[in-house]
């Protein structure tokens, strides 16, 4: 069923629709990158694949503009890959199920993977069209930005003759992004240790963080918003300091750009001790639920308490209360704020998944700055963090920021055609999240580049939606920076 056919402007959803019917969740992208080969294949555009899956594309001028420089287009083809509460959905197999409603389109209980599935849906778009009279076009689309713009630091770029190039990576129509943080992914494994169930009496108890909102660890991060694993994890630390606790079961989170909305642990205590516990657990939901009131209101502390003993394996004593300690001892949330840009997040990094595996406590964080040597120095605080605990603590896919261009022809020229359009000027603005711009500067000399994109609300959760007629809009501005 073609959920979106018949919507203006069609073609664009075409082919986002064909998108969103190939699982192209971060690390599952060969299928979309076929499909894009078979998409150039079938026109006879040039394309390159490389052993990544990053696509090359590239659609000659047109006879009467030859003698202009080419634009690069750049999209990423992965998505953040994420399901509702109590949504069973395979998303490494299963097709997206979009959804129309009150002017904008939904994913049933997923994620919808408008980031960045648009840019790539923008890019077919126009390489498809044989009507349009364009420059030369060189399109960049690329895998797993995600987790760590592997796709981007992998990709080679020697055969591009462009040196102007739009990033389709956007999220606010309006908002021409210039510059943007670096990152890097920080993994963390704090060693535990099992042992059979202990000879006492021992009762296990169930909590569970739910409600929270959730949302992009860059573009959300300065929002004060509730992060589960966090809260989960200063309970249960609060609670072994007082009580005899030890780990059964601990996980949250779906990716680690993703502000985690729920969280969930099982641990094992005295009989003799479950009603104080029960009663500290409630104190505490309430003095959560005070500071998160104006910016996460929906948090709750779900509590179950199984009345049988139970005899079943758990981490020791000792090793449970070091884990713990050892989580809420690692920074997370904001670290600095911009001097120079009122508002902005300079420097953050965010927990965005934890799981209690055989011989560790795994957690995995997103880290991101506008200053270099700050990304690097929190790395660093963070491995020295961990080896004081007898931590394991690896940084992994760095990337450097996107500094701005005073001197930027591009720039110039696309906000003349906003302005001329629309009779205002579009705002021109410095993120904390991370684009690719940053690494494909490094790769081209003296690139020249401007990212936009159209509304899109709720990134990385299930709650993500993109707006129709700003669609519309994006791809008719887009449409005469490249026509006219």
């Amino acid at each position: 069923m073609d959920v979106l056919k018949g919507i203006e402007p069609e073609r664009v959803f075409h082919f986002f629709e064909e998108i969103s019917r190939i699982p192209h969740g971060s690390g599952n992208t060969g299928a979309i990158s076929g499909y894009l080969k078979a998409f150039a294949g079938e026109r006879g555009l040039f394309c390159r694949q490389d052993k990544l899956g990053n696509i090359i594309i590239i659609r000659e001028a047109a006879p009467a503009r030859e003698e202009e420089e080419p634009y690069i287009l750049q999209a990423h083809m992965d998505m953040v890959a994420v399901s509702a509460p109590g949504v069973q959905v395979d998303m490494e197999k299963e097709p997206l199920r979009l959804r129309v409603e009150d002017g904008r389109i939904f994913a049933e209980g997923t994620s919808l993977g408008g980031d960045d599935g648009i840019g790539v849906a923008y890019c077919l778009a126009l390489l498809d069209a044989e009507e349009l009279i364009m420059p030369r076009l060189e399109v960049i689309l690329t895998v797993d930005e995600e987790t760590g713009m592997e796709g981007a630091t992998g990709i080679d770029l020697s055969i591009l003759r462009g040196r102007r190039m739009i990033n389709l990576d956007q999220e606010e129509e309006g908002i021409f992004i210039t510059s943007c943080a670096g990152g890097a992914r920080v993994d963390v494994e704090i060693p535990v240790k099992w042992e059979e169930a202990p000879g006492e009496e021992y009762r296990l108890v169930e909590f569970r963080i739910t409600g929270l909102a959730g949302g992009h660890s860059g573009m959300e991060i300065g929002k004060g918003l509730g992060n589960a694993i966090r809260i989960l994890g200063s309970l249960l630390y609060d609670l072994s300091k007082r009580y005899a606790v030890r780990l059964v079961r601990m996980k949250g989170g779906q990716a680690d750009n993703a502000i985690p909305r729920e969280a969930e642990a099982a641990v094992l205590v005295r009989g003799v001790d479950v009603s104080d516990i029960l009663s500290f657990a409630e104190q505490e939901e309430q003095r959560i639920r005070e500071e998160l009131r104006e910016t996460d209101p929906g948090c709750k502390l779900e509590k179950l308490c199984h009345n049988s003993i139970v005899s079943e394996p758990a981490c020791t004593e000792t090793t449970t209360k070091a884990a713990l300690a050892c989580l809420c001892e690692l920074p997370n949330g904001v670290i600095a704020m911009s001097g120079d840009v009122e508002g902005l997040v300079e420097t953050s990094l965010n927990l965005g998944v934890l799981s209690l595996q055989e011989e560790c406590l795994r957690l995995q964080y997103a880290v991101r700055s506008s200053v270099d040597r700050d990304k690097d120095e929190l790395c660093r605080h963070m491995l020295q963090t961990a080896e004081r605990a007898g931590a394991k603590a690896v940084v992994r896919n760095a990337y450097p920021g996107w500094a701005y261009r005073k001197d930027s022809p591009l720039r110039e020229r696309m906000v003349r055609i906003y302005e001329n359009r629309y009779g205002k000027k579009p705002v021109l603005e410095a993120i904390h999240a991370g684009l690719e711009c940053g690494i494909l500067a490094g790769k081209i000399p003296d690139l020249d580049c401007v990212s936009i994109g159209p509304d899109l609300q709720n990134v990385h959760t299930a709650e993500e939606s993109m707006d129709i007629e700003s669609v519309g809009r994006v791809w008719a501005y887009l449409l005469e920076v490249l026509t006219q």
